[in-house]
């Protein structure tokens, strides 16, 4: 419901004694308003204390300022439906921050949370760009969980532009106002105002300005009962009367009063209440008609009076008791068991009157019984309904399902399934395990076994657990029973399993004759881990060629598995191709945001764009932390401490090696282990600990012939190095070995080549070997590698004896390094050229200063300049070929730099600037 933007005084009814309050929320307004950046409030209090009345000041001192102004209110029986809260705030208005078209395309891609918070930001910062932005949202206690979490990114997503968010509800030390306050991080000024009873003085100033004359002590007294409360005051001076002191959430002088005023109304009329208390603070004329029974005409003169007696509000769309308070007043003068039944009925009405599920929800669980088989039905419904956008939401509502259903009931294994696939989406595999197990010792049929066999399988795959799913799928393949589409899914979810296993070929073998068996069942969701297998299978061969056929026509059938595709072409040195996806996929807004920006981060770093991939990686960590699922988290600060080290930051890498050991523990797989203790070796490198270094790398082979060319695709000669320096000879041979069968099972792939020509140089201390590396990695995409390369032949060179070419090969080595920032080699090799005496020498890197201009990286400075000139974060990820997420990243970490707060400081510090 929107609030009338009005202009108010301090001294008006419902302000008085709130001058502090009213001096906060003005210098907060002001700030953004000069500064062009964001802020927050925070309104709490208890119910009545004036919170709304706050809120609608604040917006109309904002909106005479010149604010554009959107502001909503959550409802308690509607917080289930996605985006209902943020939406009231964003198409209510004069000026709706949003249009009713630009809302309903969003909403069509709802089922994409990322995306989705992203195109807000975005349209919320292009209305910014031209005026300040008051979002509000009154009640934010029973905010409804999309637009939690939309309120939990989008302030400090927006901490740039100048958008004050502002936030009224009750005191919850653990609840939504708090989460995003927590989220903001300190990332923008927040201005908390805790409202208190009002001093016996200002609750006195009420009482006159609602009578309209002084008030004796025979009012005074009475006001006493209210506690400071203005709401209570009022309705006090109304005709209530207190009955005594109360700890209840809900005064007992209000529900006396209330029950007071309602015998005075005619029979029909306190019907039509309770029932619209039934409903909610807000509802439809008709939808209580419906649970009234009459027809609607014969209760226009019910809502007549109840508007009458002050009770509701009518908008003229819905009606609204005045207060939640009055509403809960009516609410429990209802008996227990009458009301349990009137939610049940008011969910069958809500459904017959053509609402959504989601909307009928909250009265369903305040009203259903178990064996209520209806009950579940429509449960089942709204979970399917919120899954995509909130899984776990989806995954309550499932669980609550289960709990209706007697375990008698053959409906149970159905409703279980559905269940245990919930949680797993929301990423809660240890119940859906539990829950699944529990199931199956239940003794289900035979085709419920294999069914919630097959719901498992994707559990036990987070879990990596792949050796239970192969047990799992092949003791239900066995007892048969299962329906061909089952079959067939259990045969890919078996083949998926064996991707592990250090037989690939009986894996391969599985895996073609589970995609047959989906081909012949029809069943999409076998193809779907059919194909998922095979690209495991030949990933972890090392078959490049392979993989990328699988994983194309995987992203065929399902676009969110582009990210698959992407890093297959990166494997084949395609980097054109994989940029034209990256670039589907981020236009596509794909389920899987954080899988693209893992692919892009792989992109950036083989360009040797070291800045951009570790900002990716740096933004997708966040963005699996905001979706509570961790998928690549090992990987990711993997990938960023080996970064740092190229870039010579040893701190930084040290912590990211401590992050990765922490997150391993989480999530012990195969896989992760062998990063993991690469990334260990490279350290112990790093610190002169050949010893170390070389045990960490044989840990590494280890782990199985796939997880070592998974991760030593691009690193075999650094380890071959690094086991020549060790004395590890035999090590080295077999290293050499490895990538020359990588090479003949890739011949097309020029890295693939050209590494395995340079470990075998170095092995043999070949020069012409070395030289033939060099030729063939000039054809691939990939500059730190080619700059590798040179080094190695730079180094043979110099050796053998001639200075001259030793001396361009090391330069252009030096020169390569250092234009992708990888100060640390290129060091290395100005050292090797240093002691050979070359006169030509590049300025020595200077250490980045952590503060002001010269802090930036390269990347920061693009996107600071781009954004100083106007535009916003799309157009500028669009220009850098970067999503707008690691933009984001970027211009975060410049501010912080800069110690600015907004865009519009931004541009001004920009301007005094010399071009670069």
């Amino acid at each position: 419901m929107s609030h009338p933007v009005r202009h108010g005084r301090a001294g008006m009814p419902g302000l008085r004694g709130r001058e502090a309050e009213l001096g906060e929320l003005d210098a907060l307004i002001a700030s953004v308003a000069r500064t062009g950046g964001g802020g927050m409030a925070l309104i709490q209090g208890e119910p009545g204390i004036g919170k709304t009345t706050l809120l609608t000041e604040a917006v109309s001192r904002a909106a005479a300022a010149g604010f554009s102004v959107g502001v909503g209110k959550a409802e308690e029986l509607h917080h289930m439906v996605p985006l209902s809260s943020l939406a009231a705030s964003l198409l209510q208005g004069d000026r709706p921050l949003l249009s009713g078209d630009a809302f309903t395309d969003l909403a069509r891609n709802h089922d994409q949370r990322i995306w989705l918070v992203e195109r807000l930001a975005e349209m919320i910062e292009t209305r910014a760009g031209d005026t300040p932005v008051l979002i509000g949202l009154d009640d934010v206690q029973w905010a409804d969980p999309l637009s939690r979490f939309a309120l939990q990114q989008l302030p400090a997503r927006l901490r740039t532009s100048p958008v004050l968010w502002t936030l009224a509800g009750r005191h919850e030390p653990l609840g939504p106002a708090e989460e995003i306050a927590a989220a903001a991080n300190g990332g923008l000024p927040l201005a908390r105002i805790s409202l208190g009873p009002l001093t016996s003085g200002a609750i006195a100033q009420i009482a006159g300005d609602t009578l309209g004359t002084a008030v004796d002590d025979r009012v005074r007294d009475l006001l006493d009962g209210a506690g400071g409360n203005p709401f209570l005051a009022v309705e006090m001076l109304a005709g209530l009367r207190p009955d005594g002191a109360s700890d209840d959430l809900l005064p007992q002088g209000l529900v006396v009063g209330v029950r007071g005023r309602l015998r005075s109304l005619q029979p029909e009329t306190l019907r039509f209440l309770q029932m619209g208390a039934v409903l909610g603070r807000r509802f439809a004329f008709h939808d209580a008609a419906a649970l009234c029974g009459p027809s609607p005409a014969a209760l226009v003169g019910a809502l007549e009076e109840a508007v009458r007696a002050g009770l509701l509000d009518d908008d003229g769309d819905h009606l609204a008791f005045r207060h939640d308070l009055l509403r809960q007043a009516v609410y429990v003068d209802i008996p227990p068991s009458a009301r349990k039944a009137l939610h049940r009925e008011a969910a069958r009405s809500l459904i017959d009157a053509g609402h959504q599920p989601v909307d009928a929800v909250p009265h369903v669980l305040r009203g259903a019984l178990p064996g209520d088989e209806e009950a579940v039905a429509l449960l089942r419904r709204a979970a399917d309904d919120v899954l995509p956008v909130t899984p776990d939401l989806a995954a309550d509502l499932m669980t609550r399902a289960l709990e209706l259903v007697p375990s008698a009931r053959p409906l149970r294994f159905a409703v279980g399934e559905q269940a245990i696939l919930s949680l797993t989406r929301a990423g809660r595999n240890r119940e859906a395990l539990a829950m699944g197990d529990g199931l199956l010792a239940e003794r289900p049929p035979l085709d419920a076994f294999s069914r919630l066999q097959a719901a498992l399988g994707g559990t036990l795959w987070n879990l990596d657990l792949a050796a239970d799913l192969r047990g799992r799928a092949e003791a239900a393949l066995a007892t048969g029973g299962a329906s061909p589409e089952i079959a067939a899914r259990l045969s890919a979810l078996r083949a998926l399993a064996l991707s592990r296993d250090h037989d690939l070929v009986a894996a391969r073998e599985a895996g073609e004759a589970a995609l047959g068996a989906a081909t012949t069942a029809g069943d999409r969701e076998a193809h779907i881990l059919a194909l998922s297998g095979l690209g495991e299978i030949a990933q972890n061969a090392g078959e490049s060629a392979v993989a990328l056929d699988r994983f194309a026509a995987l992203s065929t059938l399902d676009a969110a598995f582009l990210p698959e595709e992407v890093v297959a072409r990166l494997h084949m040195d395609d980097f054109v191709s994989a940029r034209r996806l990256l670039l589907r996929a981020m236009d596509a807004g794909t389920t899987r945001q954080t899988m693209v920006l893992w692919a892009q981060s792989q992109h950036d770093l083989g360009l040797g764009r070291l800045d951009d991939a570790d900002a990716g990686l740096v933004t997708m960590e966040r963005l699996e932390d905001e979706v509570q699922l961790s998928v690549q988290q090992v990987n990711g600060r993997v990938l960023r401490s080996l970064t740092a080290l190229l870039r010579g930051d040893r701190d930084s890498a040290r912590e990211h090696l401590d992050a990765a050991r922490d997150r391993l523990a989480a999530k012990p797989n195969p896989g992760n282990t062998a990063a993991v203790r690469f990334l260990e070796a490279a350290h112990a490198e790093a610190d002169g600990d050949l010893g170390l270094a070389v045990d960490r790398i044989r840990e590494v082979q280890r782990q199985g012939p796939f997880m070592r060319w998974r991760l030593l695709r691009d690193w075999v000669a650094f380890a071959t190095r690094l086991a020549l320096r060790g004395a590890e000879r035999g090590l080295a041979e077999d290293l050499a070995a490895q990538a020359e069968a990588h090479a003949g099972r890739n011949p097309a792939v020029p890295t693939a080549t050209g590494v395995a020509a340079q470990a075998l140089g170095l092995v043999k201390d070949d020069l012409p070997t070395l030289e033939r590396s060099v030729e063939l990695l000039d054809a691939s995409p990939r500059p730190l590698i080619r700059a590798a390369a040179q080094a190695d032949l730079g180094r043979a060179l110099l050796a053998a004896g001639p200075k001259h070419p030793a001396v361009a090969a090391l330069t252009r080595a030096r020169d390569a390094f250092a234009e992708s920032g990888a100060q640390a080699p290129a060091a290395r090799v100005q050292r090797v050229l240093d002691g050979a005496g070359a006169g030509r020498r590049r300025a020595a890197a200077v250490p980045r200063p952590v503060q002001g201009w010269e802090a930036l990286t390269a990347g920061e400075k693009k996107i600071a300049r781009l954004i100083a000139q106007g535009h916003t974060n799309r157009s500028a990820a669009d220009l850098l070929f970067l999503s707008p997420h690691t933009v984001n990243t970027h211009l975060t970490s410049a501010f912080r730099k800069l110690s600015i707060n907004s865009r519009v400081q931004l541009a001004n510090l920009v301007m005094t600037l010399p071009d670069d």
